[in-house]
């Protein structure tokens, strides 16, 4: 753990990295969501089977699917996501720190008709389901899941590139409250929002870290992470 806080605290060293950081941080917080224990045990305590009504209400099948499995490279598939990150998205989505895609622009109209409870309901229901599988028709290619490895598992060193898993979990299960679970998104997904962070038209990532990682990494790399996280859930 120390190790990683410090490859951490070396890639922020760096003057390119640090004058970004800065200048993502004068910007103000990415997200007013806060991790208290109090925030916690309210996203925890969503309820399950509201959250299931409210996926069909607000029409959130239409395009994450039933269970929530994306039929279509355009969103993700939030099944079994980790429910603070879900909650995170909505509330960054209500408040306009998340904005600018096509897609981002429909997420703020729903948002918008959300309290937090309903975020924390519909958090918990696509929380409760398995991590997804890829949708009928849509594949992953091995040999360029096989590339990513080395990247996801061991980061590289010269770039001061924690490994993927450091956050992500090593079976793409994400982590303590904003970390996302990956495994079993579709690469069109996958790479296209990379591309957002690496272009900066998305920004609610906190700290910048997503940012700042992308900005480091190839397009062959980012292609081969997305095939990667996708094969995860295909065994």
């Amino acid at each position: 753990a120390a190790s990683m806080v410090a490859l951490g605290a070396a890639f922020l060293a760096t003057p390119l990295m640090a004058a970004e950081h800065e200048a993502a941080a004068a910007m103000g917080p990415s997200t007013s969501v806060a991790w208290t224990a109090e925030q916690m045990r309210f996203v925890a305590n969503g309820d399950v089977a509201r959250g299931g009504v409210l996926n069909r209400q607000l029409f959130c099948a239409s395009c994450h699917g039933d269970a929530g499995i994306a039929q279509s490279g355009n969103w993700p598939s939030i099944a079994g996501q980790r429910a603070e990150y879900t909650f995170k998205m909505l509330k960054d989505y209500k408040e306009g720190k998340r904005h600018g895609s096509a897609s981002a622009e429909i997420m703020v109209k729903v948002a918008q008709l959300m309290s937090d409870q309903d975020m924390a309901d519909v958090a918990q229901f696509y929380a409760s389901f398995e991590l997804p599988r890829l949708p009928t028709g849509v594949s992953f290619d091995a040999a360029l899941a096989e590339q990513a490895k080395p990247m996801v598992v061991r980061g590289d060193g010269k770039r001061l590139l924690a490994p993927c898993q450091a956050c992500h979990g090593p079976n793409g299960q994400g982590s303590i409250t904003d970390t996302p679970a990956l495994a079993g998104q579709t690469p069109d997904y996958f790479i296209k929002t990379m591309r957002e962070y690496k272009s900066g038209a998305r920004a609610s990532d906190v700290y910048s870290r997503m940012r700042l990682i992308a900005q480091v990494l190839t397009d062959e790399e980012i292609e081969q992470m997305a095939h990667y996280y996708a094969g995860m859930t295909a065994k």
